[in-house]
């Protein structure tokens, strides 16, 4: 038993040492491998090393050996490749949703998935400048707490909370509790909101998650399928300016056609562009119309046009008045 005890301990501590210390750019010999696991007080004959290596192989991990001068064995494939890894570790660092301290968790944890030498690689990427990181880290566990009830069909409740100027989170409605139906996780600009059914509100609604608190996961059955029977997200987030809600409404804007990708970026190549004399063209879409939908139009200048409903058009006129004063 003591023997299979270390025959099992020396083959995970071979693997691992390939895992952290190993690459295409960095082989070891077996010699060398040798002298790494003495390093850790275990004594291997090279026979028992290269019987090991086979093992591993036919276990399924993926082990070059690469011939000549400068060659070695190295791990040829692993769960995530570099640039993967570097995607996610930019995904973490430019994220606003995840404080600084999970951050530096989570980038620790990613580093390793690969060998020390392209962990180093991980380190070097760039941070992004300008974004403030959230300070609570309790909204990761909100977000794991929706994902359950949208999987398990069941309601949540919290408190919901607001900035004041004491630049501290205060709970809306006096700490009233919210019971809410979840249906949907989306991300806008570093942001995780929550869509789901209101059932204080019995409306369609959405709530940033870093906002939350004290979600808990309700025994009630989920409700609001009515609502939410023909909602398409890809549809809804598109729609939804800056996750700022307005009432929803069909609009037609004029554009100069230095702004069709614009366009596509914002609401998808299904969008119908309607050709409007040699330097412009029009097209329909429904939105919810809030101040933010209606400060992208006035962004674009004379580039961009409302041209119905008049009613909209009007709204952005007088927004257009307010912030000249």
């Amino acid at each position: 038993m003591a023997k299979k005890a270390e025959q099992k301990c020396r083959i995970l501590t071979l693997y691992e040492i390939l895992l952290n210390e190993t690459d295409e750019g960095h082989p070891m010999v077996e010699a060398r491998l040798r002298a790494r696991l003495a390093e850790r007080g275990i004594e291997a004959e090279r026979k028992t090393v290269l019987d090991d290596l086979h093992a591993l192989e036919d276990f399924g991990v993926d082990i070059e050996n690469r011939r000549g001068k400068g060659g070695g064995y190295y791990l040829a494939s692993r769960t995530f490749e570099l640039a993967e890894l570097k995607l996610l570790v930019d995904a973490v660092q430019s994220s606003t949703f995840i404080s600084e301290k999970k951050s530096i968790v989570l980038l620790k944890k990613l580093y390793t998935m690969t060998s020390r030498y392209e962990a180093e690689q991980l380190r070097r990427q760039v941070h992004v400048c300008g974004r403030v990181k959230a300070d609570s880290a309790a909204a990761i566990y909100a977000v794991d707490t929706v994902h359950a009830a949208i999987a398990e069909k069941r309601r949540i409740t919290f408190r919901y909370s607001e900035w004041g100027m004491d630049k501290k989170l205060h709970p809306r409605h006096g700490g009233a509790l919210y019971e809410v139906s979840p249906y949907l996780l989306t991300w806008d600009d570093g942001n995780y909101y929550m869509v789901g059914y209101d059932h204080g509100a019995e409306a369609k609604k959405h709530f940033r998650v870093d906002k939350m608190t004290g979600t808990a996961l309700s025994d009630k059955v989920r409700g609001g399928e009515e609502v939410f029977s023909h909602f398409d997200p890809a549809v809804y987030s598109r729609q939804t300016f800056g996750m700022y809600g307005g009432e929803e409404t069909s609009v037609s804007l004029l554009c100069h056609n230095s702004l069709v990708g614009v366009v596509l970026d914002r609401f998808g190549e299904d969008v119908t562009l309607i050709p409007q004399g040699e330097e412009h063209f029009r097209f329909q879409v429904r939105v919810g119309v809030s101040p933010v939908f209606l400060a992208w139009v006035i962004g674009y200048g004379k580039k961009m046009r409302i041209l119905s409903p008049e009613s909209v058009a009007d709204e952005l006129r007088a927004l257009a008045r307010e912030a000249l004063g």
